[in-house]
């Protein structure tokens, strides 16, 4: 079972780890992905899952190298995924599925934008972003694989990076609202 769990652990690590280099590929470019004629997915997608081949390919040596081994660790490990699929359920909450898959960052026109700031990103505004790390830390807590906290910090490198390129596209997609929003309210961390 450990084992199973363990495997389960590095593919979820390995394909949490390449979200925020997706995003990365859209914030860096997204007048480009705006102007395409076609469905910029047909694009981004095979890159993204290109991504899973090689993180999975760079991690698979270490895939077995465990820090601890610990039954126990599972029990904060459960409080972390459920506190991620709180987020999840949350962030969803007045969210269309468009803003949450990224049309509006990568069609122009093709839906009304609108900056969302009520429910829970009245507290924080990438609580995505938040369900995702608990997400992680919950299989690297569980599993104690060395290749889970390495793809763990990775995520966390590139996720401080990709949000400071989002909020950058938000203030140029909504302007004053956005800075406002920005200035009052938390990125990663609710104040409580």
């Amino acid at each position: 079972m450990q084992s199973r769990l363990r495997t389960i652990g590095w593919i979820a690590c390995v394909i949490y780890s390449t979200i925020p280099s997706f995003w990365l590929l859209i914030h860096q470019r997204a007048e480009f992905w705006r102007s395409r004629k076609t469905s910029p997915y047909k694009v981004l997608l095979p890159v993204w899952i290109g991504m899973w081949v090689i993180t999975a390919a760079a991690t698979v040596r270490w895939r077995s190298l465990a820090f601890y081994n610990n039954r126990w660790a599972w029990i904060p490990a459960a409080a972390l995924f459920c506190s991620g699929l709180l987020l999840y359920k949350f962030a969803s909450s007045g969210f269309s599925l468009t803003q949450l898959g990224g049309l509006p960052e990568l069609v122009r026109g093709r839906n009304r934008q609108r900056l969302a700031t009520t429910g829970i990103r009245a507290r924080l505004r990438h609580p995505v972003y938040l369900g995702h790390l608990c997400a992680m830390l919950a299989w690297s807590l569980g599993t104690g694989l060395a290749a889970c906290w390495g793809l763990t910090a990775l995520a966390t490198a590139t996720g401080a990076v990709m949000i400071g390129m989002e909020d950058n596209e938000l203030e140029n997609r909504f302007g004053e609202e956005y800075r406002e929003y920005r200035s009052k309210v938390p990125s990663f961390f609710p104040r409580m």
